[in-house]
């Protein structure tokens, strides 16, 4: 190879397969490029710019590098000839000039070869990235090789101790996994939830598979009667608690009631048990919703029109509403509101219940925790958050992302990513409230495509256990023991940003006057529901169901053949004058004007937009300021 390129900071397992140093990477919109060395390994595309800045050890920029499975399209362009789209199977019969790397994160690569003398070496790595990607298995690549060494372990020494200071900066050391008995209890004694319990029944994932292995029960009941009740929900997925309000409401999720069960008196009395017996139950349907397939075709018209060329600019704004992307994001915060001032004015039990319990439970019992708990909104608190509603509680992350080649397209549906932006607009309106930033967001959006780490590459925590989500290259055959496994834990969790972010960056991550409290700009806070606390009705045992805002009497399923009791619907009304929210509570507003595009997000991929997520427009930096002096106002007394 020509040239000297800079040290290429591989990870366990990666093989450079081929590179041409002399390419150059484009610049936004102009015509501005940057020299480096363009690689193809068998995890990634990377680009090592010639003047990397001065490290003990290099980093690469997620601006810089796309994983494999992260590559929605790969197309090489000639001046001479129309431009190709590559795969596999195709014969490229011409020189490319230029590579333009279309990517599911909204981002758009271009690499181009200026020289005559780089000929061979862009034929080369244009082929190797197309064969590369069809090649690429989600868990096969990742799961080589993973035995915790890093290739350059002479400047992990020399870093070891540097790394060991600013673990506590960027909250790896203090995020729950959840996976240990330990965290469970200790995140169970944070909220203070007295009458509940850690129950160890699922520790074998012999009752619910794509449970996690503990639950929070009720203190009152047993394993043994607990034992009675998966039975009666779609894939056994039992009521159990997810977060305990300070006032004393209880928030639960589970999936549906199973259509065919028929619980007997024993099972009636355990599940009225498991529900709560210290005031009403509301239930919480996820139907009001969007459903998975209404947010993967919105994801892909938002996609698509966030290409260059996709719309006029007259039509884009129509052409945006068009794609229904914001209003799923306001129906998600509109129903998070609805729980949130629930919980906070009424001592009760509120379930949300989805068909599944996979998807939407997940969103929105999450989104609900931000509103309520201002520890949630701390960096540690969020990822520890993550980790209980998202990880282990079992979101297929590989099949709802769509990187698995074996997967049906129906089964793609972005609602973690969903999540991402409901997330992004609370940080919007509070800024002074969440101790992380924007920045942060659009690593841990770009970090979901990626197959290094453990965190999002199982689909629940059974899987994790072993090691793989269907049989790899990696692994070998014993006739004793037959097929072994790759292990999970030798892949770092996504929170480990030291393995790709810089300090510089990773300070980026952290909002230092956030978390001060649930106040943010004037105006953005909807009223909230009366906080009287009469109930309909006597308040222990009875059923309601949440809908629209209204309350309306519901008889469980196995109690169907009674009447519901008689009393008439119930809105959560607000009083006259609204009023200011409880203490920790944040109430957004959810209207149309305030919910905005999250375009440093989503127009990665316009020439004109392009400038990098440490490095934004003069527009970015025009609303940063804004921001900064909604924050300077919060925190003034």
């Amino acid at each position: 190879m020509s040239g000297r390129r800079p040290v290429f900071p591989g990870l366990p397992g990666e093989l450079v397969l081929e590179e041409a140093a002399g390419a150059r990477q484009r610049c936004g919109g102009s015509d501005g490029s940057v020299p480096g060395t363009l690689l193809c390994t068998n995890r990634r595309v990377a680009f090592l710019p010639a003047q990397a800045p001065g490290s003990s050890r290099p980093f690469l920029h997620s601006e810089h590098e796309v994983a494999l499975p992260c590559i929605r399209k790969l197309v090489a362009a000639s001046s001479f000839t129309k431009p190709k789209v590559l795969t596999a199977s195709s014969t490229l019969k011409f020189i490319p000039e230029e590579l333009a790397v279309f990517c599911r994160d909204f981002r758009l690569l271009r690499f181009y070869f200026h020289e005559n003398g780089l000929a061979p070496q862009a034929f080369r790595v244009a082929n190797a990235i197309a064969q590369a990607r069809e090649a690429a298995a989600w868990l096969g690549d990742a799961g080589e090789g993973c035995d915790g060494a890093r290739p350059e372990e002479e400047e992990e020494d020399e870093d070891e101790e540097e790394e060991g200071d600013e673990e506590d900066e960027d909250g790896s050391s203090a995020t729950l996994l959840f996976e240990s008995l330990r965290d469970w209890e200790k995140e169970l004694k944070r909220l203070g939830a007295a009458g509940w319990r850690v129950s160890a029944v699922n520790e074998r994932f012999d009752m619910a598979p794509s449970l996690p292995r503990y639950l929070w029960v009720p203190s009152g009941l047993l394993d043994h009667d607990l034992k009675r009740l998966f039975a009666h929900f779609e894939e056994r997925r039992v009521p159990r608690l997810c977060w305990h309000h300070p006032g004393g409401s209880d928030l639960l999720r589970a999936a549906s009631f199973h259509a065919g069960s028929e619980p007997g008196s024993e099972d009636v009395r355990c599940l009225e048990a498991l529900l709560g017996s210290r005031g009403p139950c509301v239930l919480v349907h996820t139907a009001e919703l969007p459903s998975p397939a209404d947010i993967q075709l919105a994801h892909l018209k938002l996609r698509a029109l966030c290409l260059p060329g996709a719309a006029a600019d007259e039509k884009w704004l129509s052409a945006l509403e068009g794609t229904r992307w914001l209003d799923h994001v306001q129906s998600c915060l509109r129903k998070a509101v609805e729980v949130a001032s629930l919980l906070a004015g009424r001592r009760c039990s509120v379930l949300l219940q989805e068909p599944s319990d996979r998807d939407l439970n997940c969103l929105l019992a999450s989104l609900v925790q931000l509103l309520g708990d201002p520890h949630s909104r701390t960096l540690p608190g969020f990822q520890s958050l993550l980790q209980r509603e998202w990880v282990a509680a079992g979101h297929p992350f590989p099949h709802r992302l769509g990187l698995l080649r074996c997967d049906s397209p129906w089964e793609e549906a972005p609602v973690f990513l969903l999540f991402l932006d409901c997330t992004w607009q609370l940080v919007r309106q509070f800024p002074a409230a969440f101790g992380f930033t924007e920045a942060y967001l659009l690593a841990l959006h770009d970090s979901s495509f990626t197959p290094y780490f453990s965190t999002f590459l199982f689909s629940c925590q059974r899987q994790r256990g072993h090691g793989s989500l269907h049989r790899s290259r990696s692994q070998s055959y014993r006739p004793v023991s037959g097929w072994r496994e790759p292990s999970a834990a030798a892949l770092p969790e996504v929170w480990e940003w030291g393995l790709r972010y810089s300090r510089q960056q990773r300070e980026r991550f952290r909002n230092p006057a956030g978390a001060a409290g649930p106040t943010g700009p004037p105006g953005t806070a909807e009223p909230q529901p009366s906080p009287a606390s009469a109930w309909p009705g006597p308040g222990a045992g009875n059923v309601f169901v949440l809908t629209k805002g209204t309350l309306s009497p519901q008889p469980l399923p196995w109690r169907s053949g009674r009447p519901p009791p008689r009393h008439s619907r119930w809105a959560l009304s607000p009083e006259p004058g609204g009023g200011r929210p409880p203490p920790g509570l944040l109430l957004p507003c959810a209207a149309g004007p305030a919910v905005r595009l999250w375009a440093r997000c989503y127009l990665r991929g316009l020439p004109e937009a392009q400038r990098g997520r440490f490095a934004p427009s003069p527009a970015g930096l025009a609303e940063e300021l804004l921001l900064l002096q909604d924050r300077l106002s919060a925190l003034s007394p």
